[in-house]
């Protein structure tokens, strides 16, 4: 089918224009078997076209926002079941045989010219007409009552003409109509000229007496009463049970089901839901005839609270459109991007190539976020360009203001409010899409979330999602109540507050690490792209982010996402990551400073340093969070082996006496166990407390000694306290040190203490620790000879190098003293002794040189900067006994 406006848009003739439809094989799938369905249902021997009382399964609705395709599906659906030459191959062929009659009427005339129901049922008969040998006396006779009552001296072809309910069969239809009464007339016997009303009472009559012969022309039991009632639009409404009666009456080669296709029924709402009462009666009233409708909207028919605005309303009249019913309600999404492109790729066509070109394609399809219409603007857009210039990409980076015009047009004033609200949000529920709104009633918010431009996700922290293309239309609004950049300005700050609320009152029932990242991430986003100065909630949720490291994504921050106008930071404000501009203001500043703590377990520590050092330079940070940057450039610093910068950094922290004092006097005692002062190290160990980690800092000093059952029973004591306080992370990286520790004197209970220290950081983002535990399984392994020590070892090197964690590759070289010790490789134990003398000849990490040593009992005078807590030679002596323990243990297995 050629696309007219694309063919109308160029004087272009060497290139063709195509209607493109694209997929929906799965709408398609549903149509089929809502089909199927029917038609057994209708061909069942119980079935009874006359129960009033039976729930109707007759109807299957579409609904999406608009723009994405509802139409268009409809009109391929007409055509497929009309011809099979129509239909689209992927879709495949139906399994019914019998005949079916598609009848599609746009109720979107509704709102436009008036169209009401008198010309849906005018369109249903004319539809009829068609089909030959179907006798509909009793709904003919009724209709044409109607006529003459209601239309007194209008003569039916021509208000079929005047409307435009033209077709191949038009004229037909008044003549039916004629004949309907003249036969009728003749079977009851009055005489010749009898008039519509004429015939109807004598029929009425005839019913009434059960004449044999007026029985024969009724089309149901109710026939009387419908024909004796009024012959205005109420009456009309019911006549529809006629209609269903005759059809189901018609012997097996005349019978016909039509499938009555009601597009766009989201332009029949009114006030009083009096349109869609009467066609709701259609829908009711013919249970043989199969409605498939499309809308915006889902169908509230199952809902109870409209008993009395509607005739029939619950679950037990519309069992498959109550909500989580399934079944008969369908949400229409977006096009995949693989089906943008193919929509496009088809749409216009020169010399068998597409015209619209590959870099084009892809641009639209990013911005359309799959919605058809975008894509169809687009097309529009390109045409219109291509008059004049080549089309390039950067054509097509915006929205389209006739996308938003239409999705505005179905909200009111208040709901309205409240999309622009929640336009700020990735997602949200009810309750937060109020409070940024700053309304103090619900009601806007949860009939918003009801539209089918927000999309729900039941399982999701915050169900409810804006469709992505409205949400970047809202962006460039210029409709005729468009917010002012302070009014977008206003709102952000309405969004920020809101989530703080919600996440400090669920803070105070318990901790949730979900809610927490959710809100940071929103958050962050809100206050870096609107320049908002108030972080307010932030500096508190930033310091729970970083207290347990578990270090989950702040995608937000990382990635700028596209802002608002109030924002109009153009991506500049963004996070400091390869080639931005810096931070300028108190949000970006806390958003890199945020995306560099977590980026470093991704990234070489002296690239985490580097970062934390330029937000500190802006001096935008507030004491607390200037004190968070300090601490975590501290302990990049110590990653690195630079120890007097590290110690500096932590110094200043410890000093300010702050909420970070307990950690930064942990990371002072780490670094004087760094040293070899392990004497002040332990020393420090009682004034920690758990926010000081003070059992894993004595588990840390004790096992350089060798005394590894006491730096089991500190890791464990450790492990429990990260248990108590709910703290995974904490919990992991004591896990993996409890399992180091194992895996000198115990390669079983390490073997299990490993898969338990794995399964903790497997939802985590701990580099560090992960490659602890690998070193760990180096150690349990050590002295097999088939455990490929050293190539496990060399693959260790490499990642330890990428990550910019030197501190590491001293304990790597540990677990390779340990292998070598035991199987007697003295010259490559010497080696290690030798590389480690020169990785630690600052001092930092010297113990790890005697250790190495004492493994082998080789002759190596004690480092002069290392102190023991008791005495050198007891150290040795406990290192060497645990390889002689290990060599006699691997001797003895089988």
């Amino acid at each position: 089918m050629a696309d007219l406006r694309a063919l109308f848009s160029s004087n272009d003739p060497q290139f063709d224009a195509d209607e493109a439809f694209t997929n929906r094989e799965g709408q398609w799938s549903l149509v089929a078997r809502a089909v199927e369905e029917h038609l057994r249902r209708v061909h069942d021997p119980s079935f009874d076209v006359e129960d009033l009382e039976a729930p109707r399964t007759n109807l299957i609705v579409f609904h999406g926002v608009g723009g994405v395709g509802k139409s268009t599906l409809l009109r391929k659906v007409e055509a497929a079941l009309t011809a099979a030459d129509q239909r689209p191959a992927q879709w495949g062929a139906p399994s019914w045989k019998e005949r079916l009659l598609p009848v599609r009427i746009d109720l979107s005339r509704a709102a436009s010219t008036g169209f009401d129901f008198e010309r849906v049922i005018l369109t249903i008969r004319l539809a009829l007409a068609g089909t030959p040998g179907v006798p509909l006396p009793s709904f003919d006779v009724a209709l044409r009552q109607y006529w003459e009552h209601t239309h007194p001296g209008e003569p039916l072809d021509e208000y079929v003409r005047r409307t435009g309910l033209t077709g191949r069969v038009a004229t037909a239809l008044p003549q039916q109509l004629q004949t309907a009464v003249s036969e009728a007339a003749a079977l009851l016997q009055l005489p010749g000229g009898a008039t519509a009303a004429q015939v109807t009472g004598a029929l009425v009559q005839g019913l009434r007496e059960r004449r044999e012969r007026a029985r024969a022309l009724a089309g149901c039991s109710h026939a009387a009463a419908l024909l004796d009632a009024a012959p205005d639009l109420e009456a009309l409404s019911y006549y529809p049970h006629l209609l269903a009666g005759e059809l189901d009456r018609l012997p097996e080669k005349k019978r016909v089901t039509p499938v009555v296709l009601l597009d766009t029924f989201e332009d029949t709402a009114d006030r009083h839901r009096d349109l869609e009462r009467l066609l709701q009666r259609l829908v009711y009233l013919m249970p043989n005839v199969l409605f498939v409708i499309s809308g915006r909207s889902r169908l509230a028919w199952a809902n109870p609270a409209l008993h009395g605005q509607l005739d029939w309303t619950g679950p037990a009249a519309w069992p498959g459109l109550a909500p989580g019913a399934g079944g008969r309600q369908h949400l229409i999404g977006d096009l995949s991007p693989e089906d943008c492109d193919d929509h496009l790729a088809r749409r216009l066509v020169q010399d068998g190539e597409p015209l619209i070109g590959a870099g084009i394609r892809a641009q639209i399809a990013a911005r359309s976020h799959g919605l058809p219409l975008h894509l169809d603007l687009a097309v529009a857009r390109f045409l219109e360009i291509r008059r004049t210039r080549t089309p390039v990409p950067a054509d097509f980076d915006h929205t389209f203001p006739a996308l938003l015009a239409r999705t505005l047009s179905d909200l009111t004033p208040e709901e309205r409010h409240v999309l622009r609200s929640v336009s700020l949000l990735d997602a949200f529920d009810v309750d937060l899409a109020t409070r940024a709104a700053g309304l103090d009633q619900q009601a806007p918010a949860r009939r918003l979330a009801g539209r089918p431009l927000i999309t729900e996700d039941v399982y999701g922290l915050w169900p409810y999602h804006l469709h992505g293309a409205i949400r970047s239309a809202l962006r460039d609004d210029q409709t005729e109540d468009h917010w002012s950049p302070a009014d977008w300005h206003r709102a952000a700050a309405r969004a920020l507050a809101a989530l703080g609320e919600q996440w400090t009152a669920a803070t105070a029932l318990g901790p949730s690490r979900m809610l927490l990242v959710a809100c940071l991430r929103q958050g962050l986003r809100l206050a870096r792209d609107h320049r908002l100065t108030d972080l307010g909630w932030l500096t508190d949720a930033a310091h729970a982010y970083t207290d347990d490291s578990v270090w989950e994504p702040l995608a937000p921050a990382d990635t700028p996402a596209d802002t608002g106008p109030a924002g109009d930071t153009g991506g500049d404000g963004g996070a400091v990551d390869g080639g931005g501009t810096g931070p300028k203001t108190p949000a970006d500043a806390l958003a890199e400073l945020l995306t560099a703590i977590t980026r470093r377990q991704h990234e070489h520590r002296a690239h985490t340093a580097d970062r934390l050092t330029t937000v500190l330079d802006t001096g935008l940070l507030d004491g607390e969070l200037t004190a968070l940057a300090l601490y975590y450039r501290a302990k990049a610093h110590k990653d690195l082996g630079r120890t007097a910068e590290s110690r500096t950094g932590m110094q200043q922290v410890a000093n300010a006496g702050g909420r970070l004092a307990p950690k930064a006097w942990r990371g002072l005692a780490n670094l004087d166990r760094i040293s070899g002062d392990f004497p002040a190290a332990l020393a420090a160990v009682p004034a920690l407390g758990w926010k000081g980690r003070h059992h894993r800092v004595a588990g840390d000093i004790h096992w350089p000694h060798a005394n590894l059952d006491q730096a089991i029973t500190s890791f464990e004591a450790a492990r429990a306290e990260a248990e108590h306080h709910d703290a995974p992370g904490e919990r992991a990286i004591t896990q993996a040190r409890l399992a180091f520790a194992t895996a000198f004197t115990d390669p079983a209970r390490a073997h299990d203490e490993l898969t338990l220290a794995h399964q903790y950081l497997a939802p985590l983002d701990q580099r560090a620790t992960t490659l602890l535990a690998h070193i760990a399984a180096l150690v349990k392994d050590a002295g097999n000879t088939g455990s490929h020590i050293p190539a496990r070892a060399h693959d260790l090197r490499r990642d330890i190098t990428d990550a910019g964690l030197p501190w590491l590759t001293r304990f790597l070289e540990i677990a390779l003293a340990f292998h070598h010790a035991i199987r007697g490789e003295h010259a490559d134990l010497a080696e290690i002794v030798d590389r480690l003398h020169t990785l630690t000849a600052t001092g930092d990490f010297a113990y790890f040189t005697d250790i190495a040593a004492a493994m082998g009992a080789l002759p190596h005078p004690p480092r002069p900067t290392v102190h023991w807590l008791d005495g050198h030679h007891l150290v040795r002596d406990r290192w060497h006994t645990l390889v002689t323990t290990r060599r006699a243990y691997l001797n003895a297995s089988p």
